[in-house]
């Protein structure tokens, strides 16, 4: 039978060990999940990754609950073209998204026919092969894939359906100062900031509002294979974990 002392150092241990669960959600890293298909195939439903918080310092949206009232950044670094980055929407900063960093503040960034544009110079598409997407009620289906090389970025895989969803042509739109430009690298199926936060899209994201960068995938599970109990052990996707590119 435990004593009081046994009891008390059990407590503590909790205590102590939860405190420092928390710093380190709070100041190294923070664990998400992929709930849909917008950043497909970079991060598909049901992967879950970690983002990395020291990268661009700290933030009140930085800490659970924002509990640190402090404005703006502090202790850190610009993000770069091509990261992938989670943040809190604009408009409802009690949601939490993943997209892509194309447009620095002051970029002048524009979609058309499909292919984007930063200040004047488009993304080159390179077409590579199909993408095949198994929906939740297990049927298959194909989607045109390139890779996407970002004038002054890397270069990395996106899916676009031609006509789609309205957003293959846009205006231009320059970035103001403080904030960034996002897109799903599923540009047929992403609400991003194609859309203004004002008619319901992300828009313009503020340094302020970035969470962190998604750097490694650290688990990933098939949705559409749980249903089945026979089919859980596939529905592990073990060659999906490792860093996020």
């Amino acid at each position: 039978m435990q004593g009081r002392g046994g009891l008390w150092d059990t407590v503590r241990t909790v205590a102590v060990a939860g405190l420092l669960a928390l710093g380190a959600r709070s100041v190294v890293a923070q664990p998400f999940h992929i709930p849909s298909g917008s950043m497909e195939p970079t991060l598909e439903v049901g992967d879950f990754l970690f983002a990395s918080k020291f990268p661009y310092g700290y933030s009140r949206y930085s800490f659970p609950l924002d509990a640190l009232p402090i404005a703006g950044r502090v202790l850190g670094h610009a993000p770069e073209r091509g990261d992938i980055l989670v943040f809190r929407l604009p408009r409802d900063p009690a949601q939490t998204y993943v997209k892509r960093l194309v447009g620095l503040p002051g970029d002048v960034v524009q979609m058309r026919g499909g292919v984007l544009y930063v200040n004047g110079q488009p993304a080159v598409l390179e077409r590579v092969e199909d993408f095949v997407e198994t929906a939740a009620d297990g049927r298959r289906r194909t989607i045109p894939q390139f890779v996407e090389h970002l004038p002054g970025g890397p270069a990395h895989r996106v899916l676009h359906v031609a006509g789609r969803d309205g957003l293959d042509d846009t205006p231009p739109l320059r970035v103001p100062d403080g904030h960034y430009f996002m897109l799903g690298d599923n540009r047929s199926n992403s609400l991003d900031s194609r859309v203004a936060a004002t008619a319901g899209g992300v828009g313009f994201v503020p340094a302020e509002n970035l969470v962190g960068r998604a750097d490694l995938r650290h688990f990933s599970v098939d949705p559409s294979a749980l249903d089945e109990p026979t089919r859980w052990p596939a529905a592990l996707r073990l060659d999906r974990i490792g860093l996020i590119r």
